[in-house]
């Protein structure tokens, strides 16, 4: 994390205090609720904590569900909201007015002897009415990539738009002139002649601030500008831009009347085309002029490889997420590979190593039970636990030992009926109607009290269920335990916009392409996410749910979920395409993703391995993505070494330190994608173990991919759930799953085709 400790202890101080306000309800009145078989309750057990109220909503969106863990979501729950990081704008809500600045970058070097790339919130222009007094800030509209921000006070209000991408502020006063006020040292150039337009150099970046025709500008001090606004027109837009050219200038000029009404993102999967195509809209009302629509900003994984926007972009902007391009335009689309998995692969046939695949089996059975609960006792350990033994039932159904299987099979089923019956004191699910989320007790790395990493903890719940369901789908149908499944989806991924019971897709940010890990939004660089392989994890989750219950709307919600999410980790966590990353960073992947920052670093430790395994884990079938570019996997894993000899050197060592070769399972599975001989060579069966794996599933991976090569991404197939491999020899192995109940043909995109049973994993060669 960047924050000090000091700082993150200050931060959970702030949390508990703003949230244990609203706690404590007691048991009598935590009614529950059937789902199927399962229960759920309306209020928290006995002296636990409830959920935050998200308080600062205009009443018109009270009766919709808080959109928890967005960019913005500091504005409902927090008086004093922090920067919001819009891209390539920052802006904050204060006192004073709203504040709008272009952020530069700045390098931090660190305890670590790495350093941390900061675009930090910094010499605002600061807006503000002259006739009234502006009230607190609250949410007044959120779309896809853009809100409104409403600063009333009475009748009289300032309503600020902004939307991700947009170079642009776009306010409307209810009356009166408007209070600009600059940073020292800025100063008025030339504007083209355009009386409308204020043009400003602040500390070396430029700024326009357009106001309607009839505006007058006038200076009432050294940094202080005053715009009168003619009568009825009470509108004006700033912007920060990315050169102090004068054609930047009138370009920005012929789009600063076309303001942003509302966004929107449509995605369609298109199994025939192993393809996801997604639409970005965005409406405008122009104040006046010609409609010149807006200037949209894309961001690498918007423009990369797109062939649909050739020739069409003009000028860039700098920001933490690389290069952030104009297109004038109303819309665009991009159009994604989708790279399938299946729930699991074959058993091991000859190997020389099948009877340590055998000890290790019996090993790992006899140790089930308490692999299931290892570390911390709320949901997402506990969801962890159960996706590590339903791996390592896989591993004994597909090597044919049946009575394994069925054991293990018996165990998660219990354990799932445990926290779903909602008999527990301890371990049960709260739904908040009033702020439309579910809560899991006990609570754990504040899911509760900031609505932290649903999307981990669920997703890892879901996708467990999904799998069960594959074998027993009586036992997972709604009407017995997959209810609650149901309601953990929507928990996370509802696709409709406006409910009352959820928000539209909780975690995941349509436009910069990946999901957040906050849910409140606290902390100086804006919103967060650490562990992008578990958000992927979930994602696949729906995608399973989705066939083994024939939901083709989920289903497709999920690939477009994981697919964008990919594209998105290779730009922003990876920088597989060497796009992003400043030539200052000095690692090879970000660990944590903010608003404002990249870190490489951990919420809970600076050791290295696990700074670089959070990225990685948990490693199943669905982690092939993680194999797109063999020469990254090495290059990220090399860099371990030097990074282990910086921490040795220079690391503050914890009380407890893990084992000197943490999740050495976790960095010879991943190398396996890239070099299976290599990896299955490096695993020790004998070293540590990851809390999400177990030795078993370890070895039968490496073991799988020895037979039958790394991933092969330069063939797709007709359904979702597929897998195809090759060997150095160019012998290809070709996998596909049938959820459904009828037989299935799939078709490969080389031509090849496989018939796969109901319920069954076909393969062919």
């Amino acid at each position: 994390m960047a924050a000090k400790e000091s700082e993150m202890n200050l931060l959970r101080a702030f949390a508990l205090g703003l949230f244990m306000a609203s706690a404590a309800l007691s048991a009598a009145t935590a009614q529950p609720v059937k789902a199927g078989a399962a229960t759920y309750f309306m209020a928290p057990k006995a002296s636990d904590s409830a959920m935050p109220a998200a308080a600062q909503r205009i009443d018109a969106l009270q009766g919709t569900a808080a959109q928890t863990n967005q960019w913005y979501s500091t504005l409902l729950f927090n008086p004093k909201p922090e920067v919001m990081f819009v891209q390539p704008l920052t802006v904050k809500v204060t006192p004073g007015g709203f504040e709008m600045a272009l952020p530069s970058k700045e390098v931090l070097a660190t305890v670590r002897q790495d350093v941390e790339i900061h675009y930090p919130h910094r010499d605002p222009l600061v807006f503000s009415p002259v006739d009234f007094e502006a009230g607190p800030a609250k949410l007044a509209k959120a779309d896809d990539w853009s809100i409104d921000i409403s600063m009333a006070r009475g009748a009289d209000d300032l309503l600020v738009s902004v939307a991700h991408g947009s170079p642009y502020a776009f306010f409307r006063l209810s009356r009166g002139d408007v209070r600009l006020r600059l940073p020292a040292g800025a100063e008025r150039v030339d504007a083209g002649g355009d009386a409308r337009v204020l043009a400003l150099r602040v500390k070396g970046k430029a700024y326009a601030v357009f106001g309607p025709t009839g505006v007058r500008w006038e200076q009432v001090g050294p940094a202080e500008w005053i715009g009168r606004l003619p009568a009825g027109k009470g509108y004006l837009s700033a912007a920060a831009l990315p050169d102090d050219k004068a054609e930047t200038l009138a370009l920005f000029t012929r789009h600063a009347y076309a303001f942003t009404q509302s966004t929107r993102v449509d995605w369609r999967y298109e199994p025939q085309n192993n393809r996801v195509e997604t639409t970005f809209k965005l409406n405008t009302r122009i104040m006046e002029g010609a409609d010149n629509g807006p200037l949209m900003g894309l961001y690498p994984h918007h423009w990369h490889n797109n062939a649909s926007l050739e020739g069409k972009l003009g000028p860039e902007f700098d920001s933490v997420r690389g290069k952030i391009r104009l297109l004038a335009a109303a819309q665009f689309k991009t159009s994604f590979a989708y790279t399938g998995f299946v729930p699991f692969w074959p058993g091991i046939g000859e190997s020389p190593r099948k009877g340590e695949l055998t000890d290790l089996m019996k090993a790992d059975l006899r140790n089930a039970r308490r692999m299931m609960l290892q570390e911390g006792k709320g949901a997402y350990w506990q969801g962890k636990g159960l996706q590590r033994n339903l791996k390592l039932l896989d591993v004994f159904e597909q090597q044919g030992d049946t009575e394994g299987r069925e054991q293990l099979l018996a165990m998660l089923k219990k354990r799932i009926e445990e926290w779903f019956s909602g008999a527990s004191a301890k371990s049960y699910f709260h739904y908040d109607k009033k702020l439309g989320a579910v809560a899991s007790y006990p609570d754990e790395f504040f899911t509760v009290e900031q609505i932290n990493d649903h999307h981990f903890t669920y997703g890892y719940w879901i996708r467990v269920m999904a799998e069960i369901a594959l074998r027993d789908p009586a036992w997972a149908a709604r009407n017995q335990w997959g209810g609650m499944v149901e309601l953990l989806i929507a928990d996370i991924a509802t696709a409709e916009r406006g409910r009352a019971d959820f928000p539209f897709l909780r975690n995941f940010d349509a436009y910069e392409g990946h999901s957040w890990a906050s849910g409140v939004g606290l902390g100086t660089f804006g919103n967060n996410q650490e562990s992008s392989s578990e958000a992927i994890n979930a994602w696949a989750g729906l995608i399973l749910w989705g066939e083994v219950t024939a939901n083709r709307e989920l289903r497709d919600l999920g690939a477009y979920l994981y697919t964008t999410e990919i594209e998105a980790i290779n730009h922003y966590w990876f920088d597989i395409h060497k796009l992003v990353l400043p030539p200052e960073y000095k690692n090879v992947e970000v660990s944590q993703l903010f608003g404002g920052a990249i870190v490489h670093n951990t919420w809970w430790t600076d050791e290295p391995r696990q700074i670089k395994g959070i990225n990685l884990l948990p490693v199943t079938t669905v982690s092939m993505y993680l194999g797109r570019d063999p020469g990254f996997v090495k290059r990220n894993l090399d860099a371990l070494k030097p990074e282990m000899a910086l921490y040795a050197a220079h690391g503050k060592k914890p009380p407890n330190p893990p084992p000197a070769d943490v999740w050495q399972d976790v960095f010879a599975k991943y190398l396996a994608l890239a070099d299976p001989a290599q990896a299955l060579a490096q695993w020790d069966r004998w070293g540590s173990v990851e809390l999400g794996e177990s030795r078993t599933h370890a070895l039968h991976w490496l073991l799988s991919l020895n037979e039958t090569g790394p991933p092969d991404f330069s063939i797709g197939a007709d359904t979702p759930l597929y897998s195809v491999f090759k060997r150095a020899d160019g012998r290809r192995t070709y996998l596909a799953f049938n959820a459904g109940k009828a037989p299935l043909t799939v078709r490969f995109s080389d031509g090849k085709t496989l018939d796969v049973a109901p319920g069954t994993l076909g393969r062919t060669y």
